[in-house]
């Protein structure tokens, strides 16, 4: 994307009450865009944390900004994007013109960039160098449950484009808590190497405590590291959250980058 003198960049993250580190991949990226000048402005707002996304409201006082580029750091489509985001920020459309004139653009997730399914290979690939493919089997890991259906989907989408490249014995999206069970890992699995990745934003406490919990793991490595770990007569390489991948400030960027290209697709030519 070239740089814009005249656009901003709003990252919006989750956030949380009880995790400090779940906002620190989505500060990670804003520093790297922001240091890259990609844009004249880049600032994050959260919804469990501060500032806020009605906080966001009151950014961007320069008046030689006339874009304003939302993009939600979340893994999927759901709530948050779709209901939370829109009303806390008074987005009325893809496009919402401020009365000062600013032009706020509202980016599709990050999750849903057609590079996701390469960034989860590509994570594979470095928690477990050197290790056949075709002797591994890859899980990756949402929440599920009704609560959160779309990073469920997220997921058994990711496993359908991964498992369709034959690369590694199996490929199964599994879940905290719903069928089938990150628990059942072993039954899941025949080989003895197994490659699970959480297909989180941050490596808070379901990445970093529940899932390791799950599969058996009594200590994790530290936090924002990935592991190797002998169980159940099985090699088990236990990667970080996806979102933390400092490639992910690519896909921020791309995906601002892909609003306008959408838009001029859609534009009828005259």
């Amino acid at each position: 994307m070239e740089a814009r003198n005249d656009a901003s960049l709003l990252i919006v993250g989750h956030g949380s009450t009880v995790n400090p580190a779940s906002s620190m991949p989505t500060l990670m990226h804003a520093a790297s865009i922001r240091h890259r000048g990609v844009f004249a402005e880049v600032a994050c707002c959260f919804w469990k944390e501060e500032p806020s996304l009605r906080d966001a409201l009151f950014f961007f006082h320069d008046p030689a900004i006339r874009d304003v580029y939302v993009v939600p750091n979340f893994i999927s489509e759901g709530y948050f994007t779709r209901t939370v985001i829109p009303r806390e920020l008074e987005l009325i459309g893809a496009e919402t013109e401020r009365p000062n004139g600013q032009v706020w653009k509202y980016c599709e997730p990050v999750g849903n960039h057609e590079s996701m399914t390469g960034h989860l290979l590509e994570r594979a690939r470095e928690i477990a160098p050197g290790i056949a493919e075709k002797e591994t089997s890859l899980l990756i890991v949402a929440h599920g449950t009704s609560l959160n259906d779309n990073s469920a989907v997220a997921a058994k989408e990711q496993a359908q484009k991964i498992r369709a490249l034959g690369r590694f014995a199996a490929v199964r999206n599994v879940y905290m808590e719903e069928p089938p069970l990150v628990s059942d890992w072993v039954n899941l699995t025949k080989t003895r190497n197994v490659v699970v990745v959480p297909f989180f934003i941050s490596d808070g406490l379901h990445s970093y405590e529940d899932i390791p919990a799950l599969l058996g793991i009594e200590k994790v490595q530290e936090r924002g590291e990935s592991g190797a770990y002998e169980l159940q007569g099985r090699l088990l390489f236990y990667s970080t959250a996806i979102g933390t991948d400092s490639r992910f400030a690519d896909v921020i960027i791309e995906q601002a980058k892909s609003f306008d290209q959408r838009k001029q697709v859609l534009q009828p030519s005259s």
